[in-house]
């Protein structure tokens, strides 16, 4: 697996700072490296649970000097609402991270949702084939665990293909590794899954 940089020179070495480009995110890459251009000084950035949507806000902050706004969807309007205006103000662009878009997510504050009726928005997609063999060989190697390649194939046709899927399996597997003092094999992996359900017995 190859760590892909993403634009603006994002790191690839530092741990914490790892975002593998793909398919499902490389539309969402693109419009944050052209955040000078964007009509408004904000984005709101959507996807699913473990996508890496507040790892890539981090960055793009971070790159740009501008401002992360995660859990926008649960956060106080009017924090929100100042934080869009003060991009604004300030240039420097503003990353609203949340669940959904409006009107999914319900906004009381009319001000508010003037805004973000205005405001673009990109979402992170479910993750493609080449993310899902990606991710669940970083993951096992972050656990310390080593990785026959046909391991990595046979898990990618068998396990729920979402973030929070991989997540779930490559959890299960490092269990029984650590638990039975074996390195991963396919049966082992097979019964590991099984038992924590995350595939089924077929």
């Amino acid at each position: 697996m190859s760590q892909i940089a993403l634009p603006l020179d994002w790191p690839e070495s530092e741990r914490d700072d790892e975002f593998i480009l793909s398919a499902a995110n490389a539309d969402v890459a693109r419009h944050l490296d052209h955040w000078a251009l964007w009509p408004v000084p904000a984005t709101i950035l959507t996807g699913p649970r473990k996508s890496g949507r507040s790892l890539i806000g981090r960055l793009f902050a971070a790159k740009t000097g501008g401002r992360l706004f995660d859990d926008a969807w649960a956060a106080d309007e009017e924090a929100l609402f100042h934080a869009w205006n003060a991009a604004a103000a300030s240039h420097h662009p503003l990353l609203i991270v949340a669940d959904a878009e409006p009107p999914a997510w319900p906004i009381r504050l009319p001000d508010l949702a003037s805004r973000l009726a205005a405001t673009p928005r990109v979402a992170i997609l479910p993750p493609d084939d080449m993310l899902v063999g990606a991710l669940l060989e970083r993951g096992l190697a972050r656990r310390g665990l080593l990785v026959p390649p046909p391991l990595v194939a046979w898990l990618s046709a068998r396990i729920e293909r979402s973030y929070v899927g991989i997540v779930a399996a490559v959890d299960a597997l490092d269990r029984a590794s650590l638990s039975r003092h074996r390195r991963l094999t396919i049966p082992l992996a097979r019964a590991a899954l099984i038992e924590a359900g995350v595939i089924d017995d077929t």
